[in-house]
């Protein structure tokens, strides 16, 4: 006869998550956890296999939300608070990487880098649209040849009269073939400068970057900008060098410090309801020491994530926190989810590469959140530079 199951304890309740937040950020993150297992579970395994996502459809939906530059203060964002927007982002990312990615590139690279830099014109002709989903926007930074280097970029805006013409090439862009504006970044004599172009400018393209083994429930695009013409309006006149972007890009980081616990926690807790109904040997997995060891140590890294991620968070909204330690947060988390997503599927076993169950689609997503938004290679020598005081770059 099989063993009764004992009654157990998810790891968020184990680490008291609920203790640590107020009782706003907890009605949001309940909220977007109710909307991702009412409109994404549902759908996102097929998605995922097809390579497919309404992006159109569900950018809609969460701007109904007040998803999108829910960080963001007026032109119809919500106001909310880094930690909100945290909270947000993880449970986004429970559902899967690619929907997360979505709301990141949108609000935290878009929508932020025209909050941030744009004039008054720009924000009031893009921003409301941007927050309701009526309008989607992609971030042109990354090209074939230089992702890591973004100093390095080819794409060049040249003067003409009053206009600026713009060519170049810009790879691995979210968002890019359903986007009606790009932020493009670009080389002038005087530096990199920012530009919003409306996607349906003439020579502007934006291709679908196809078989991915990962991300496949997302939009990834290659941006090509063939004498694109350009009024100066066009130009973010308050991004003057390389730091805008860069700045834009560690808005997104933040994002990605809670988003990657979604995923681990998704697998973890996908692993331990698994570990306690999968019997072997005439008892439940979830009753031999490897797999419990295996669930204890994952529960401990996704706690550790969850305080770190909590912590930069609070600075963030004391104003007190440096890109730095948004590195230490990326570094961290990402790896550890990876890592947490790769022992969850031990313990599933054979079932734990199908797609019925979440686990391998996390996996593979975490191989591009890994990437994106700076490899862990690169964190690790900010890290290291803040440590030493010593560039390791070149």
């Amino acid at each position: 006869m099989a063993q009764r199951v004992p009654e157990s304890v998810s790891a968020d309740e184990l680490v008291g998550v609920d203790a640590l937040l107020s009782t706003e950020e907890r009605e949001i993150r309940d909220t977007v956890r109710s909307v991702v297992a009412r409109r994404i579970n549902p759908h996102i395994a097929g998605w995922y296999e097809n390579g497919e996502l309404p992006a159109r459809e569900l950018a809609v939906e969460l701007g109904e939300l007040g998803l999108l530059g829910m960080h963001l203060q007026g032109y119809g964002c919500a106001g909310t608070s880094a930690v909100a927007y945290g909270l947000a982002c993880l449970e986004l990312e429970a559902g899967d990487s690619g929907i997360r990615s979505l709301v990141s590139v949108q609000g935290s690279l878009a929508m932020f880098a025209i909050h941030a830099f744009g004039s008054e014109e720009q924000k009031q002709q893009w921003l409301p649209e941007m927050a309701t989903g009526r309008a989607i926007g992609c971030f042109g930074l990354t090209e074939p040849d230089h992702g890591s280097d973004p100093a390095g970029m080819r794409t060049r805006a040249t003067r003409a009269g009053d206009d600026w013409v713009l060519s170049g090439t810009k790879m691995w862009i979210t968002n890019g073939s359903v986007a009606d504006v790009a932020i493009v970044w670009a080389r002038t004599d005087d530096g990199i400068r920012g530009f919003v172009v409306p996607t349906d400018t003439p020579g502007f393209t934006a291709n679908t970057i196809k078989s991915k083994m990962s991300l496949r429930a997302s939009v990834t695009s290659e941006l090509v900008l063939d004498n694109v013409r350009l009024p100066d309006s066009a130009r973010l006149p308050e991004a003057t060098s390389l730091g805008a972007p860069l700045r834009c890009l560690n808005e997104a980081r933040f994002g990605i410090v809670f988003g990657a616990l979604g995923a681990a926690r998704d697998c973890l807790e996908t692993a331990r309801e698994y570990a306690r109904s999968r019997e072997q040997f005439g008892r439940p997995i979830g009753g031999f020491q490897l797999t419990q060891q295996k669930l204890a140590d994952m529960t401990l890294e996704y706690g550790k994530g969850y305080l770190l991620a909590l912590h930069l968070g609070r600075r963030k909204d004391a104003g007190e926190l440096v890109p730095n330690q948004v590195s230490l947060g990326k570094l961290n988390n990402v790896r550890e989810a990876i890592d947490i997503a790769r022992t969850a599927r031990t313990i599933l076993g054979a079932s734990g590469i199908t797609a019925e169950y979440p686990v391998m689609r996390h996996a593979n997503n975490l191989e591009s959140v890994l990437t994106y938004e700076g490899t862990s290679e690169m964190h690790s020598l900010v890290v290291g530079q803040a440590l030493t005081g010593i560039a390791a770059f070149r």
